[in-house]
């Protein structure tokens, strides 16, 4: 059983209205709001705006829209039967559109339902704070606008402490709350230390490394708490290991890979000290080519083992994640010394 766009009870909350996933219901003029926030602490971008992690996983991408606890019954009535009446009126409708709208009433008002859609009697209001009505919340980080737009089933009862009916896959839970925190996670700058620092000359080995210092965990929590349901979920980020792109091929890494794995301590490489020129280094670059008058865009991007945990003991593991930085590194020849 499906009603036509027209009725728009089964549009995504927030949609056209500029929505967030920090205020997932968004509001209107009747000053009522979706009682689900999804809030975020600890590193994460401001304003609800994406993180800086790029997952390693082409295939995996944070929801693009879910179910959560909307309004309570007296709340659902006030603002779905005045949607309701307000478009029954709109003048020139009828048809497919109408029948809909009629439909739709008789959903909320008289009991009327189909296959696992039972109605409600007066939009449940004699059971008003022992439920909510949940509803569908678009993510306005994805940038498919049929992806976002896509959890379109009605707005449905769940009651207070209970978990929304199996068919609704896309109702939020820790792991969806998980990787929303994934999207909103900001992992710090890191800037690899070099040595020679930013100039250095052909076929002579640059060191690089991090130190452990600078090299902690970072954790990014999303939350709901509304009245019967809390939930929330934490990500946490452990760099695993440095890759250094040179910029140019003409060049060679250490490692060849150009992948630079953890220390038993935490750190990433080695640090240079007088007395090392003649060795390779364990993490670094050797240039065969001057840059010229110009610089390679060094790049050194940390690869993050990424995992969650979240409410009742779930948890799990998501994609590595990667963020990097550039670095302009000046390259010259070895100039030789006539006597």
């Amino acid at each position: 059983m499906a009603f036509s766009e027209a009725a728009h009870a089964a549009k995504p909350v927030g949609s056209d209205k500029g929505a967030s996933t920090e205020q997932t219901g968004g509001g209107d003029g009747t000053g009522i709001y979706a009682a689900a926030r999804i809030t975020y602490s600890g590193s994460v971008a401001p304003n609800g705006a994406s993180g800086n992690v790029t997952t390693a996983d082409v295939n995996w991408t944070p929801p693009p829209c879910w179910y959560a606890p909307y309004l309570g019954a007296k709340d659902f009535k006030k603002k779905m039967s005045k949607d309701i009446e307000r478009q029954l009126k709109t003048p020139g409708i009828g048809g497919t559109a109408g029948s809909a709208l009629t439909e739709l009433q008789r959903h909320y008002e008289d009991g009327y339902g189909w296959s696992d859609n039972p109605g409600y009697e007066d939009y449940n209001v004699d059971q008003d704070g022992e439920g909510m009505f949940w509803a569908g919340v678009e993510n306005p980080n994805e940038p498919d606008v049929l992806k976002r737009s896509s959890c379109t089933d009605l707005p449905f009862w769940v009651d207070k402490g209970e978990a929304p009916p199996p068919r609704y896959e896309e109702a939020v839970t820790p792991e969806i709350l998980a990787a929303l925190a994934y999207q909103h996670m900001q992992l710090p700058d890191t800037e690899v230390t070099l040595a020679p620092e930013q100039t250095t000359k052909v076929n002579l080995p640059t060191w690089a490394w991090l130190d452990k210092s600078v090299f902690d965990d970072v954790q990014a929590t999303a939350a709901i708490n509304v009245p019967g349901f809390n939930i929330e979920a934490t990500t946490t980020a452990r760099p695993v290991s440095l890759t250094l792109e040179p910029g140019t091929d003409d060049a060679v890494t250490y490692p060849a890979s150009g992948e630079c794995t953890i220390n038993d301590d935490d750190s990433i490489g080695e640090p240079y000290a007088r007395g090392k020129g003649d060795r390779t280094p364990p993490c670094g670059i050797t240039y065969l080519r001057s840059s010229g008058d110009g610089t390679y865009n060094l790049q050194a991007t940390i690869t993050w083992d990424i995992s969650w945990t979240g409410t009742g003991g779930a948890g799990g593991d998501l994609p590595d994640g990667t963020f990097g930085n550039d670095q302009a590194v000046t390259v010259q020849e070895i100039q030789a010394v006539n006597r």
